[in-house]
């Protein structure tokens, strides 16, 4: 989910088994990436998974997954096998006003940076998971999730 007006895409790696089937994003009761993610844009979001997705894009958000297929038993990231990536490096290619990628957990992070290390416009942003799975706690975690804030219009 993307458009012309995306300056932080925020990637996880692949939605687990709740998300996957409710089709929407980080729908796991515990997974606190709704919650960071309008503490980090200091933007309060709507209530209903639409008005939320249409939200982001407004600000600027834009979210997708680093990889575009794999087999995993469950929901953790450590079980995912015969994974193939997405085509990241051509899709931000399509994003003229992207600054940053922000990469939700070390699946993420390691699989998506392999592509996108080199590009010279982007800044690349490690950010803890926002899955219940990771336990640092919930203001650690919002510490570094605010550094997508300073990519995204006042």
């Amino acid at each position: 989910m993307t458009d012309h007006r995306t300056r932080v895409l925020i990637l996880g790696s692949l939605p687990g088994e709740a998300s996957l089937a409710k089709a929407q994003y980080y729908a796991h009761p515990r997974n606190q990436f709704w919650r960071l993610v309008e503490a980090a844009t200091e933007r309060p979001l709507p209530e209903g998974y639409e008005s939320r997705l249409g939200h982001l894009l407004e600000i600027g958000v834009g979210l997708w997954d680093t990889v575009g297929s794999a087999r995993r038993r469950g929901s953790l990231d450590g079980a995912l096998r015969d994974i193939e990536a997405n085509p990241l490096a051509e899709m931000v290619e399509g994003l003229p006003n992207l600054q940053a990628v922000a990469f939700n957990g070390l699946t993420a992070t390691r699989l998506g940076r392999r592509q996108l290390a080199t590009n010279p416009r982007l800044s690349l942003i490690s950010l803890p998971s926002s899955s219940p799975a990771h336990t640092l706690d919930y203001e650690a975690k919002l510490a570094r999730w605010r550094e997508i804030r300073r990519h995204l219009p006042d």
